[in-house]
């Protein structure tokens, strides 16, 4: 199977999360995606503000129904700082005949070389770049990690797509001052937070 891994912390999940995984999924023609909720994302050593059964809990709302997409606790279980190439090994050890993607928006993919084992990370797994409004195309710091033959495999390979300029961050800070996150967020997603008392 090709399965492609959408990493973060979904603090909260919102819908430029599942645009992007679906793109994804469609134009590189990947039997299913993987979303996998960080325990502590290596840059917000802060920590997420909800909980990780709460964050799991909404991924899983989010998805609800589309049989393509799947919720992983593999980061959460394992706790600590959530480094992509650990995911990444321990996935290849378990599902060795499975072909991995990892999907990665263009600001993310111009920092690739400052992740940690940058170059095990693109040998584990093809990364899908799809670019974030005022991000950039950028694929500097992919070429000093690949061979000319792996970066050519990985151009052929950009995902195209509606762009979202959409954030957690922004969720949050609207929550924050009691403002509608109305179609930001999958309506299951809203009245989970809702409930919960999130972000509030």
């Amino acid at each position: 199977m090709r399965i492609g891994i959408l990493g973060g912390s979904f603090d909260p999940i919102h819908v430029g999360h599942l645009i992007l995984a679906e793109q994804s999924r469609e134009q590189a023609r990947l039997d299913e995606v993987w979303l996998i909720p960080s325990a502590v994302a290596p840059h917000k050593r802060s920590g997420p503000t909800a909980s990780g059964k709460q964050r799991l809990e909404m991924v899983q709302l989010a998805i609800s129904g589309n049989e393509s997409f799947r919720a992983s606790n593999l980061e959460l279980e394992r706790g600590d700082v959530s480094y992509t190439v650990d995911t990444l090994r321990l996935l290849v050890a378990r599902h060795p005949d499975h072909e991995w993607f990892l999907i990665v928006g263009g600001d993310s993919a111009a920092q690739l070389d400052t992740w940690r084992e940058p170059a095990e990370v693109c040998r584990l797994a093809t990364p899908l770049i799809y670019a974030r409004p005022g991000g950039t195309d950028d694929l500097s710091a992919i070429k000093r990690l690949v061979s000319s033959a792996r970066l050519i495999e990985i151009q052929s390979q950009r995902i195209v797509g509606p762009l979202i300029d959409l954030s957690s961050t922004l969720v949050r800070e609207r929550l924050a001052q009691q403002r509608s996150i109305r179609y930001l967020v999958p309506r299951a997603v809203e009245k989970y937070i809702e409930t919960q008392g999130l972000y509030r």
